[in-house]
C-alpha cells in the first residue's frame, strides 16, 4: 500500500472517531528545530562540552548529577529550559488542534516530552498528560516535600561552551536547598509525581465520555516505551507516524514512515478534501 492510500486510511479513521488521543515522543519536536537528544550525534552537537567529556544523555540526565555537580546539571537543563521557551511549535500542532475541535470529544495529549510545546500551541492544560513531567515546573531536589511550582521566575544564564549555570540556582521554598526540574530522569527515585497523577485522573474521566477514539502516535520510538505501550493498550485504532519505525502489527492500524509535520499536513489535506474540516490554514503552510 502506498503513502497516499495510507494517508486516506488515516483520515478515514479520524473522521469515524469521536475523540483524538495524541501520543507523542521526541520526534514530534524535531520539525520545530529541537535537537534529537536520544542520538549521540544530535545530543553532542547541541552540547559540545558534554561531547568532549564523552557524556551521554543518560549520564547527565540523572538526579545524582544535581547532587554532585549542580552547576553542570543546571547548565544542561537551564539551556533546555531557555531553548523550549523560545521555540515556536511547528504548524502541525495547530493542525492537530483544529482536527480535534471537529470531533465530539475533542482531543487529549499523552506525551513523554517535557518541553511544554502542546500548551504553547494552544492545547488546554487540562487535556494533557506529561508522563515524564515538565521542565517548566520545579521541585526540591532532596525532596523535602511534595510541592511542585512553575519555573516562570527562574531565568537561567548558561555558559554554553562549558555547559554550566553561571547565575543563581533556583531554590526550594521550604528548605532553601537547590531546586531541580520536575522531570523524570534516569535512575530517578526523587521525582515528585503528584502532578502527573492529577493529569491521569483527568484523562480517565475524559476517556469515559469518548466511545470510539483513534490514537495518533507521533515520533515515539521503541525506546519511548511508555508512550507506545499506552497507545497500544487502549484497544483503539492506531495511526503510527515515525521517520524510522512505523510498523504496526494489527489489522486496521496505519503506519506512516514520515516526519510528524509532513504526515499531519498530508492527513489534514485529506480531511479537507473529504469536507470533514474546513480550510483554516494557508495551503502553503500545509505543504511545508
Amino acid at each position: 500500500m502506498n503513502d497516499r492510500d495510507l494517508i486516506a486510511d488515516a483520515a478515514d479513521l479520524i473522521a469515524g472517531s469521536d475523540g483524538l488521543i495524541i501520543t507523542a515522543g521526541a520526534g514530534m519536536g524535531v520539525d520545530s528545530g529541537l535537537p534529537d537528544f536520544r542520538s549521540a550525534g544530535g545530543f553532542w552537537n547541541a552540547y559540545p562540552a558534554l561531547a568532549r567529556a564523552r557524556m551521554q544523555f543518560a549520564d547527565i540526565a540523572r538526579p545524582v548529577t544535581f547532587k554532585h555537580d549542580p552547576r553542570l546539571a543546571w547548565g544542561f537543563y537551564g539551556h533546555r529550559l531557555n531553548l523550549y521557551r523560545k521555540t515556536r511549535p511547528h504548524q502541525g500542532f495547530q493542525q492537530l488542534l483544529d482536527v480535534a475541535k471537529h470531533l465530539k470529544g475533542g482531543g487529549f495529549i499523552y506525551t513523554s516530552n517535557v518541553d511544554g510545546q502542546f500548551q504553547k500551541a494552544g492545547f488546554p492544560e487540562d487535556r494533557i498528560v506529561e508522563c515524564h513531567g515538565s521542565i517548566h515546573h520545579l521541585q526540591c531536589q532532596i525532596p523535602c516535600n511534595q510541592e511542585i511550582w512553575e519555573s516562570d521566575e527562574f531565568t537561567p544564564i548558561v555558559d554554553e561552551e562549558h555547559c554550566v549555570l553561571t547565575s543563581s540556582f533556583p531554590t526550594c521554598r521550604e528548605c532553601g536547598g537547590i531546586a531541580r526540574p520536575n522531570v523524570l530522569m534516569f535512575g530517578d527515585f526523587k521525582w515528585v509525581s503528584v502532578r502527573i497523577h492529577s493529569q491521569i485522573t483527568r484523562l480517565k474521566t475524559w476517556r469515559e465520555t469518548v466511545h470510539h477514539p483513534v490514537v495518533i502516535e507521533l515520533g515515539a520510538g521503541d525506546y519511548i516505551f511508555r508512550v507506545r505501550d499506552f497507545g497500544q493498550s487502549l484497544d483503539a485504532p492506531l495511526i503510527r507516524i515515525n521517520r524510522t519505525d512505523a510498523r504496526v502489527d494489527r489489522p486496521g492500524h496505519v503506519g506512516l514512515q514520515m516526519g510528524a509535520l509532513d504526515a499531519i499536513a498530508a492527513i489534514t489535506q485529506q480531511l479537507i478534501a473529504m469536507s470533514f474540516i474546513k480550510q483554516t490554514i494557508e495551503p502553503c503552510l500545509l505543504s511545508q
